[in-house]
């Protein structure tokens, strides 16, 4: 059974990471001694639910977050720090804080250490999230402990309605986009002027102009969505957020 450790302090652990050329040392005291942290553990980079939900969610809602007087969002997994970094690169989280437990050594302390080996993981940490508070685990989220890779409750939304259930959640936007084109670089400044963060969609090479017909009837970039609503291009863009629709 794992354990629910709130009320604990964190374990004491010094992380061994590469940043450019050198190996620098983190201890816990310097990721969490006087703030406020989220983290989120998970069995391992670049494995789907980790790449395709759990990470790119909390670095969405990172700056909701920051508002609700959150100083940090850090991700463990039981991984080398060049895998951890590599991964960061590869989703372009740039606010998240990666950590890698490469030993074991704090998922181990924190009682979430499991064995993988059918999956030829070996040990890895089992999928959680936490509020810490100078060092002091305020509250946890632990995955149900059923077969597969559940994850129903260590998610950022779920972490966000704990800290506040009135917080307010910008809607999510896509751009599709060519390198290039001055009318998608004029929408992109649109968005940023307004608030809005956005991901782009680059033909060429996140997508082709039949994966862009087929999602918005056109051939032409730039091509809008803003919390699932479809606006279009860069004039339709303009005449949207000039009715005062802003995030």
């Amino acid at each position: 059974m794992l354990e629910n450790r709130e009320g604990q302090r964190v374990p004491v652990v010094t992380f061994k990471t590469r940043q450019g050329d050198n190996w620098v040392d983190i201890t816990t005291d310097e990721l969490f001694s006087g703030k406020t942290v989220i983290v989120f553990a998970l069995p391992g980079a670049f494995t789907p639910t980790c790449s395709s939900t759990h990470l790119p969610r909390y670095n969405e809602l990172a700056e909701v977050f920051r508002q609700e007087g959150v100083d940090d969002i850090i991700c463990i997994s039981v991984n080398d720090t060049f895998v951890m970094n590599a991964w960061k690169a590869d989703q372009e989280a740039e606010n998240i804080t990666v950590i890698p437990d490469g030993n074991g050594e704090f998922t181990e302390g924190m009682g979430m250490l499991v064995d993988k080996s059918e999956l030829g993981f070996g040990k890895r940490s089992w999928r959680y999230s936490m509020l810490v508070k100078d060092g002091v685990i305020e509250k946890m989220f632990i995955e149900p402990q059923k077969p597969g890779d559940p994850f129903e409750v260590s998610d950022a939304d779920t972490m966000l309605n704990y800290i506040n259930p009135a917080a307010t959640i910008p809607p999510s936007v896509a751009i599709f986009t060519k390198p290039g084109c001055p009318y998608c670089a004029k929408a992109k400044i649109l968005l940023s002027e307004h608030g809005y963060r956005f991901e782009e969609i680059a033909l060429g090479k996140d997508a082709t102009i039949a994966g862009l017909r087929a999602v918005t009837g056109a051939e032409t970039v730039p091509q809008v969505y803003i919390g699932g609503e479809y606006i279009g291009g860069s004039e339709s863009l303009e005449a949207y957020l000039n009715k005062g629709k802003v995030a």
